[in-house]
């Protein structure tokens, strides 16, 4: 039986999809499209019905199991996607397809091979902001962008939009080569059914703590512009492995950093976290001191260098984030786990901070410190509350949801900015202005020496080499926040062996 699809949206995108469709004759029929403009209803668009509104006919259709429906209204807020997806789903739909609603429809041509399964990221928190790839992207033109953790969620959505700019070359780094194979073959086969421009696609798997493979690969490379998006990140593991977690963020960020400058690449862009602002973990401390590098190397950048860093929350939906656990945790029966009631997190989706970080290495200066507005905070509570509505059930009734405790290097609330930063507006809309705070030369290249013994073997002090004790002791003297919390750990474990 011939799968019927039925496409929510009877503009441009949805057109095109359709054209897309019938053009390859394998992934079924389009019966109609559904549409709530009383100008297109009762249409017909290159043989294809316009039904609709929405509400009204979705209850006639829908009646199979292969029947499956595309919402293509890439300019749709969060709201009314949300109410379309009730819609669909109280109406028997089992098969919800989506486009992107930023990336690469905005300024071009949808493409079937684009739509994905809806998932929470669709009708969860804010409606992202629509920007003009093609414009934003306008100075990557003919360039060669490297990626460092492409095959992460954010690298990965940075090579995915980066296929609008046309760049001559995109260079996909990485240590892992699963996740590099499946971002390069995703990039390919995108490439293949017409997305985006041509542009020749590597992938490149080393190690960014290789100082010399660094400074080789940049060299051989001859990049124009770096996102520096690799990065160990999740606080508790990171905090079972304080050496691998400064060894790998630091020195990696130093080694490209020297590369940069040395082989006089045009821009740098850090990608950075929350978890920078007043440290309160060794992961925290580890970013704080790349933004300080960062902040360090521009002073030596030459004038056509760009080198700077971008400062944004939690993305919904990266790999190991609270999205994804909710998730699996929903599949195997619950409970959902949430570390305290009043925990909240700024939290934005991936390609709406992607195309935000690509617009401000555009246009971002040397020294430059930048910070995404994230919105307003949202309780983890009332997150798992939706995913479990989203996934058609009732909290507390088919899930339940189970208070855990924080974790050793969290904290209830995450600042994206310390007072003295001063965030200001700049023309571009959701991208803000810090104050640069580097630290003195002196004090930043006197930490990292002492450092360096105790994540890679120096003959000469070998009793330095993996020295958890010594890193931490080294981390507190610099920064007070990360003392003040180790402090508070002891007295905590102190109160609880004096109760017992």
């Amino acid at each position: 039986m011939t799968k019927r699809i039925y496409i929510i949206g009877a503009g441009f995108a949805g057109q095109t999809i359709a054209d897309d469709i019938k053009r390859k004759k394998i992934f079924g029929k389009v019966n109609a499209f559904i549409d709530d403009d009383k100008n297109l209803i009762g249409t017909i668009i290159d043989g294809i019905p316009v039904l609709g509104p929405i509400d009204n006919v979705a209850s006639v259709l829908g009646n199979s199991d292969t029947d499956e429906a595309i919402i293509a209204i890439p300019s749709a807020p969060t709201e009314r996607i949300r109410e379309i997806y009730e819609i669909l789903k109280k109406n028997r739909f089992s098969h919800i397809k989506i486009l992107p609603g930023i990336s690469q429809i905005v300024n071009g041509t949808a493409h079937f091979i684009q739509a994905r399964e809806i998932d929470p990221l669709d009708i969860l928190g804010r409606t992202p902001i629509t920007i003009s790839l093609k414009e934003s992207l306008s100075y990557l033109r003919g360039k060669r962008v490297f990626i460092t953790g492409a095959g992460g969620s954010i690298g990965s959505e940075l090579a995915r939009q980066l296929l609008s700019g046309g760049a001559e070359r995109l260079y996909l780094f990485g240590h892992g080569e699963n996740s590099i194979c499946q971002i390069f073959r995703e990039l390919k086969v995108l490439q293949a059914e017409g997305v985006g421009e041509k542009a020749t696609v590597v992938p490149i798997i080393g190690d960014m703590k290789d100082k010399e493979y660094v400074d080789y690969i940049i060299q051989k490379t001859k990049c124009n512009v770096i996102f520096h998006c690799a990065a160990y990140k999740h606080v508790p593991m990171m905090e079972e492995n304080q050496v691998a977690a400064v060894q790998n963020n630091v020195f990696g960020t130093q080694n490209l950093l020297n590369a940069a400058l040395k082989y006089n690449v045009e821009k740098f862009v850090l990608i950075s976290t929350d978890k920078a602002v007043s440290p309160c973990s060794v992961y925290g401390v580890s970013k704080m001191l790349c933004e300080k590098m960062v902040l360090e190397a521009s002073k030596h950048a030459s004038k056509n260098q760009a080198i700077m860093f971008v400062r944004f929350g939690n993305v919904l939906g990266s790999r190991g984030s609270i999205l994804p656990l909710f998730m699996g945790q929903i599949k195997n029966g619950g409970p959902l786990t949430v570390t305290d009631e009043n925990m909240e997190r700024f939290f934005m989706t991936i390609p709406e901070a992607c195309s935000l970080v690509l617009q401000s290495g555009g246009v971002g200066e040397n020294g430059a410190c930048y910070l995404l507005d994230m919105g307003e905070p949202l309780k983890i509570l009332d997150l798992a509350k939706q995913i479990i509505k989203f996934s058609g059930l009732e909290p507390y009734k088919d899930i339940d949801i189970k208070i855990v405790g924080a974790r050793k290097g969290e904290r209830l609330y995450e600042p994206l900015w310390l007072e003295e930063e001063n965030p200001t507006a700049t023309e571009y809309a959701k991208i803000l202005q810090l104050k640069n705070l580097p630290y003195e030369s002196k004090r930043l290249n006197s930490l990292i020496e002492k450092l360096k013994p105790i994540c890679f073997y120096d003959d000469s002090a070998p009793e330095l080499f993996r020295n958890k004790e010594e890193l931490l002791k080294l981390l507190c003297d610099d920064v007070p926040t990360l003392k003040e919390f180790y402090e508070s750990l002891k007295t905590e474990e102190q109160l609880r062996t004096d109760i017992l």
